[in-house]
């Protein structure tokens, strides 16, 4: 079955056409991104703008022609921080809905941690044991534990890469007085939950997903892309970044193993998983 997934984040909307069948792996086809930043057209306050919810729109009814012409037979639609935080999310989807016919999804921030864990515990697989993801998106940070697909804890913080550096750092670079305010800020948010994350036991490993993570583990030597997805990728303690160094400080991580699938695959697979019912 050919399914296109389109995956509104905060900084890229992406629609990507995959191959799906059950007991298989996805098999992507085709991708069409767009660089929206949500997160920075917000007016009024909280409020997406008019011209960001067009763009939006615009990029919908490409993706309904990539459909077309490539014969998806169903489309997942789903958004995150972004519009998930937008006082105006919901009137913005609706518009959208009004003018193209998708509706958009929007994600609570527990279930896009639990989708996420699904995805790295598939990658990983069962040897991997008591399982431990984070991922860093464009406005929130999820973390999520577990022995099962299903994991035991599922947080997600508005600890974002863009919505923080909009929200607390100004100037390039930013005074280090905004850094070091930023840096309290983000620790006391982890170390809130960290007894949460502690709680079902430690971790036999420890993994990262997501854009700001495998730029990381690159700025810290690991092979690029064109080398493909089995390569070994990491990122340590040592590679710093607020968020990053904060989560893995707190919860006493020294490498985090990079996966290369992320929300989108656990979105796919938690729909591939029920093609024979």
């Amino acid at each position: 079955m050919r399914l296109g997934v389109l995956d509104v984040g905060s900084n890229t909307v992406h629609f990507l056409v995959i191959d799906a069948l059950q007991g298989g792996r996805p098999l992507p086809v085709f991708s069409h991104k767009a660089e929206l930043h949500l997160g920075d057209h917000l007016v009024e306050g909280n409020r997406l703008s008019a011209s960001v919810t067009r763009q939006l729109r615009t990029f919908v009814d490409e993706a309904l022609q990539i459909a077309e012409d490539k014969g998806v037979e169903e489309l997942l639609a789903f958004a995150t921080s972004a519009v998930r935080d937008a006082a105006n999310g919901d009137e913005v989807l609706a518009r959208v809905k009004d003018a193209t016919g998708v509706a958009i999804r929007v994600l609570p921030g527990e279930e896009e941690a639990r989708l996420t864990f699904l995805a790295a515990r598939r990658w990983f697989g069962w040897s991997s044991g008591r399982l431990l993801m984070l991922d860093i998106g464009g406005g929130s940070l999820e973390i999520a534990a577990g022995i099962d697909e299903e994991p035991d804890v599922a947080i997600s913080l508005p600890l974002g890469a863009a919505r923080l550096t909009r929200d607390w750092l100004t100037g390039n670079p930013p005074a280090p007085e905004q850094v070091r305010q930023l840096r309290r800020h983000v620790r006391a948010e982890i170390a809130r939950r960290a007894a949460d994350v502690a709680r079902p036991g430690p971790p036999d490993r420890a993994v990262a997903t997501s854009k700001t993570f495998r730029q990381l583990a690159r700025i810290s030597g690991a092979a690029p892309s064109a080398e493909g997805p089995y390569v070994r990728r990491s990122v340590t303690h040592a590679a710093g970044a607020v968020v990053a160094d904060a989560a893995m400080d707190l919860l006493g991580l020294a490498e985090l193993e990079v996966c290369p699938w992320a929300l989108r695959e656990g979105v796919l697979l938690r729909r591939i998983d029920t093609l024979a019912t």
